[in-house]
């Protein structure tokens, strides 16, 4: 597919590139010649594999918290927070440790790197998830042995990442989010 671009739009597409080529397979390749640019849909494959990353680090804290809190028989809001915080906690602990480890940054400068795409992209998953495992009745569940516990689960899950997916695609597109 072209698109013709005038020069200031060609530049803008290219300085775009520039600063999101190391996220995976970045997020636009774009080839300028004679004002065109060829725009793939490594976007897409980019932001998918952005939000199954950040998926998986909620999903462990949404499973411990729906778990202990089913477990202890606590309330739907108190299920919600509990679970909601182990999400985040979990979430950013894998979004910050392979920043720190691979760039070689200390905590601090870690978190600045990542803490706003990091919770945007968890809270538009959160609130989905738990509205979808709400509606289900999987945190109203007598027990985490109850089928509805786990059908409740496996319904936010795939909610809580097409939730997310097109916020991920806006916020690397937007360079807020950085790739890890």
């Amino acid at each position: 597919m072209y698109i013709i671009m005038s020069g200031q739009e060609q530049s803008k597409a290219f300085r775009r590139r520039s600063t999101v080529a190391g996220c995976h397979s970045g997020v636009e390749e774009i080839s300028l010649n004679t004002h065109t640019a060829q725009v793939t849909n490594n976007a897409l494959i980019t932001s998918a594999q952005s939000t199954l990353h950040c998926l998986v680090g909620c999903v462990i804290g949404e499973v411990a918290g729906l778990s202990i809190a089913v477990t202890l028989g606590l309330g739907v809001w108190p299920t919600i927070i509990l679970a909601t915080t182990l999400a985040y906690l979990s979430g950013f602990t894998l979004g910050l440790w392979p920043v720190m480890r691979d760039q070689k940054k200390t905590l601090t400068e870690a978190l600045r790197l990542i803490w706003i795409g990091e919770a945007v992209s968890i809270g538009v998953m959160e609130i989905v998830m738990n509205a979808v495992d709400y509606s289900v009745g999987g945190m109203q569940a007598d027990s985490v042995f109850a089928p509805i516990f786990w059908i409740g689960i496996a319904a936010a899950i795939p909610a809580g990442f097409f939730a997310a997916w097109p916020v991920n695609w806006w916020l690397l597109s937007r360079d807020l989010k950085k790739c890890h």
